[in-house]
């Protein structure tokens, strides 16, 4: 779908675009053509809605914000954004305890507990525990009339949870954030480098592809690798590395950028 096309589709599919994705602001829009909603809202609130219109998609249309953790580049917008069009915003409650003082008043604040799936309409929403160095951070799968998409980002391990979770989804958005020989030799001072590295950091290129083996199916269609490090790795390795999860299989795979939005990709259409 290009710019100014309409953001309806048919309801038996589901529609993904990550709108940026690294450590200056993430956001995913997921919509069945009746329910969108945000998977985050990390940049302004000005820019996801320029954003939403360059891929024809209204911001009057959205229906809910979730919120995965309560660090900045998950959250700048969502407060703007909930006011602005009377967006319920849906997040732990240990999450809301820490991010509520950033993100201010919310037109409607509705708590989920990890391990508990809710629904949003049509959408059946799982959110599960991942490790990372938040209050209560949420990985998600994501549900309707068989599709299921799977986010995975800011983990710092996949934990069998993690994998169990994201078994059978149609498509994935993965982390993929760092080389580590890039991380290692990089600019970033020692006590950075251990942080990301870390049980409670971010997941780099090679425990992504080793993930991706475990959890990879014949109807797998699209992976997405984001939260890519813009200092400690580059598409060009993360593609190379990841890639060789895929070898002979028929599942494309794409990078996340932060400062352009993704196509549209449709699943089950």
């Amino acid at each position: 779908m290009e710019p100014g096309e309409s953001q309806k589709n048919d309801t038996d599919s589901l529609v993904l675009c990550v709108l940026a994705s690294g450590s200056k602001g993430n956001s995913i829009f997921i919509s069945n053509g009746c329910t969108s909603i945000l998977i985050d809202a990390g940049l302004s609130g000005i820019e996801i809605e320029r954003r939403l219109k360059f891929r024809g998609l209204s911001p009057e249309k959205l229906d809910a914000i979730i919120v995965s953790h309560e660090h900045s580049d998950h959250i700048q917008g969502v407060g703007v954004l909930s006011r602005r069009f009377n967006l319920p915003v849906y997040m732990s409650h240990k999450t809301s305890q820490t991010a509520s003082s950033k993100i201010g008043r919310t037109h409607d604040l509705k708590n989920f507990e990890c391990g508990t799936t809710f629904n949003i309409d049509n959408f059946k929403i799982h959110p599960f525990s991942i490790s990372h160095d938040a209050e209560d951070p949420a990985g998600f799968t994501i549900e309707q009339n068989g599709g299921k998409i799977g986010i995975a980002t800011d983990l710092g391990i996949a934990t069998t949870m993690v994998k169990e979770h994201l078994k059978g989804c149609d498509l994935l958005v993965l982390e993929a954030n760092h080389d580590p020989d890039m991380l290692t030799n990089g600019p970033y001072p020692w006590p950075l480098k251990q942080r990301i590295k870390g049980r409670t950091g971010h997941l780099s290129n090679k425990e992504s592809k080793k993930l991706l083996m475990e959890i990879k199916h014949e109807r797998l269609s699209h992976v997405i690798l984001a939260h890519l490090s813009e200092t400690n790795n580059t598409p060009e390795k993360a593609l190379s590395m990841i890639g060789r999860a895929l070898n002979r299989s028929s599942t494309r795979l794409s990078v996340a950028t932060q400062n352009t939005c993704s196509a549209l990709l449709h699943i089950g259409s």
